[in-house]
């Protein structure tokens, strides 16, 4: 099934790479045709892999066949700090959908969000809740600081 998913992520990134906006809008029975799966399957993967964290909106549409409409957010250095400074604790999944979020919009490299990744897991970060959260919380934005500061901007 995991593979299933990363197929439809894959697809659905391909259209909003093609999109001149950033936004489609598709119909979940026509990409589960495509894929020959359930329409939950798609719904699912809207819901995990398209998330706000990872610089997506998706929104639901009544009528019209049931469109859904999925955005790609652009994230600028300031936006990320006005929303990593109200952060106190963060689980490993969301800091990881920040991660995947900057760096699909090209503010880190992929050798950069590698090693945060690794160093932001929970088999690494080996305390109890919530003070693996808090942790977590802080080492993102020193890692984040870091990198824009070597990139010529500020994170503060």
């Amino acid at each position: 099934m995991a593979r299933l998913a990363d197929e439809i992520e894959a697809h659905i990134r391909r259209l909003l790479q093609n999109s001149p906006d950033g936004a489609i809008v598709i119909q979940r029975t026509e990409i589960a045709e495509h894929f020959d799966c359930v329409p939950s399957q798609i719904s699912y993967v809207l819901m995990t892999r398209f998330t706000p964290d990872r610089g997506y909106v998706v929104e639901g549409r009544r009528g019209g066949g049931g469109n859904i409409r999925v955005l790609k957010l652009k994230v600028e250095q300031q936006e990320l700090a006005a929303l990593l400074q109200e952060v106190e604790d963060i689980d490993q999944a969301r800091a990881l959908g920040i991660i995947v979020r900057v760096l699909e919009d090209g503010l880190i490299s992929e050798r950069e969000a590698n090693v945060m990744q690794a160093a932001l897991k929970r088999e690494v970060l080996q305390l109890d809740l919530p003070l693996r959260d808090q942790v977590r919380a802080r080492l993102l934005k020193a890692m984040m600081t870091a990198a824009f500061e070597h990139k010529g901007g500020h994170l503060e």
